[in-house]
């Protein structure tokens, strides 16, 4: 199998083999998470990026507004003069009140200062985003909306027909991509931006037609606005199907696995696919021309997840055999593998600066690496059951995690301390994802409910936790009979 070849740096130029390193023992963990953490957002960021242009788009429009009053100023001293040689000489002229009462400013004049957002440099060398995508990208940052209790997000769920409990993992993207791995080794993907076009166009044609089951039990996606599915989808799905001449496969077929797929994830630029599987290998497939470029070989067991890094070109994998390895997309073989879980690797995260990695474990702990050592550098504890989803916030200073109990806790990086728990799921929590300034979080569960959660709730005291569980919890969307396997919000979405 060939490899692929993109103009990207090459990783870890230094390091020819991998490097195992292993857990620490329970009595040092506390001085383990004593060290110190550089978790703050990547600097040169896509953020970073947008908010440098704001700030020389204020500088300049400032500049303009200071020469405009600055005109103005030297008109109303020369009218000011003059009216006040028209004054008794025992009567002075009015000042404004607002103008000299020290501490006080304007109704629309902010009280303070945001605080900046701690910036870092990568410990390892980062692929270069196309111009096309960076463009892409600071467009949708700019139309991104303030998100808060009482400004929350529209919510379009995607629900998956005829699965026959086959489904294992679904990953999508901002661009309507929806792909889905299956028990019979398949993935499928789907393009619901032309359905939807397909369907505006057909809709009128969609009277009194049943959507019927596929071929294969493989499954059919349907977007549904704040519902788990209708009489209404269904027939638009079927008229899509006879807009396209057939009333069978509607979707990409990927085969190449040998085993179930228990893992799926998009490149950050929509253009390639990776896949986990139980057959012990990760594959990366082209999107565009849909075949199978790589497959990468290291792991012992099955592999359970798989993730991109936020810049793309490297991933993480998480495994049966008790580690989570560190790829990139040029290398067929593991650039770092991280063992120190004492059970499976159910999940792994990249924080959003690419220097660190989050796994959880069937072990009831979340543990965060270096990427560039493959050092543990935290042990999060506090679980009562295996950790299945994980989540860093925009900021890199949090991470949340779910586990099988329905329990969601969330965790300060840089202190190593753990926050208030969020409870309220009564099943599995299968996935985690933040809103873009990190103010939300959102969780899915098999419980059919996604659940809205306030992440800037401060903690308190134990005498008061219940109250505060219950104060951030903000609402709940519930599904029809629908277990919720993924999340994604938007990027416009503050």
């Amino acid at each position: 199998m060939s490899t692929v070849v993109l103009e990207q740096p090459s990783a870890f130029a230094e390091e020819e083999e991998p490097i195992t390193i292993t857990g620490k023992p329970p009595d040092i963990m506390e001085s383990l998470n004593q060290k110190e953490i550089q978790w703050g957002a990547l600097e040169g960021s896509l953020e970073d990026k947008l908010e440098d242009k704001l700030a020389s788009q204020n500088t300049s429009d400032k500049a303009e507004t200071a020469e405009a009053g600055g005109a103005n100023a030297s008109k109303s001293q020369k009218k000011a003069s003059v009216d006040s040689a028209k004054l008794p000489p025992n009567k002075k002229a009015k000042k404004d009140k607002a103008s000299n009462v020290p501490g006080k400013a304007g109704k629309n004049e902010p009280s303070g200062s945001a605080v900046a957002v701690m910036r870092v440099k990568s410990t390892i060398p980062l692929p270069n985003l196309s111009e096309q995508a960076e463009k892409k990208a600071l467009d949708e940052l700019r139309k991104r909306v303030k998100l808060s209790p009482t400004a929350l997000p529209n919510s379009c769920f995607y629900t998956f027909f005829n699965t026959y409990n086959s489904l294992n993992c679904v990953a999508f993207t901002d661009d309507g991509l929806v792909a889905g791995g299956f028990s019979d080794s398949s993935i499928k993907i789907w393009d619901m931006a032309k359905r939807s076009a397909v369907a505006g166009q057909s809709q009128e044609k969609a009277t009194d037609v049943q959507i019927l089951p596929s071929e294969n039990g493989g499954g059919d996606a349907n977007a549904n606005d704040g519902q788990a599915g209708g009489k209404d989808s269904d027939a638009v799905v079927e008229a899509q199907r006879i807009a396209h001449g057939q009333k069978g496969r509607t979707y990409a077929l990927l085969l190449g696995h040998t085993g179930p797929v228990y893992g799926l994830d998009f490149s950050p630029d929509s253009k390639y696919l990776l896949s986990s599987s139980a057959d012990c290998t990760v594959r990366l497939w082209s999107v565009e021309l849909n075949v199978n470029l790589v497959c990468y070989k290291g792991h012992n067991y099955p592999v359970w997840d798989v993730q991109y890094s936020p810049l793309g070109y490297y991933f993480a994998s998480a495994s049966h055999d008790r580690t989570a390895r560190v790829w990139s997309m040029e290398k067929y073989y593991p650039l770092r593998i991280m063992a120190g879980h004492l059970s499976d690797v159910d999940c792994v995260r990249w924080h959003v600066n690419c220097n660190y990695i989050a796994t959880g474990s069937s072990d009831k702990t979340v543990r965060l690496w270096d990427v560039q050592t493959g050092e543990c550098m935290r042990i999060f504890t506090g679980h009562r059951g295996t950790v299945l989803s994980l989540a860093m916030s925009p900021s890199g200073r949090y991470v949340a995690s779910g586990d099988e109990n329905g329990t969601i806790i969330m965790w300060d990086i840089g202190s190593g301390r753990r926050l208030a728990p969020l409870l309220g799921h009564t099943d599995c929590v299968w996935t985690l994802a933040f809103s873009g300034d990190g103010s939300l979080l959102a969780s899915g569960s098999a419980d059919n409910t996604v659940r809205l959660w306030d992440a800037t709730a401060s903690t308190v005291k134990a005498g008061k936790l219940e109250d505060s569980r219950k104060s951030r919890l903000i609402k709940t969307l519930p599904t029809k009979s629908t277990p919720v396997y993924a999340l994604r919000l938007d990027l416009a979405i503050g």
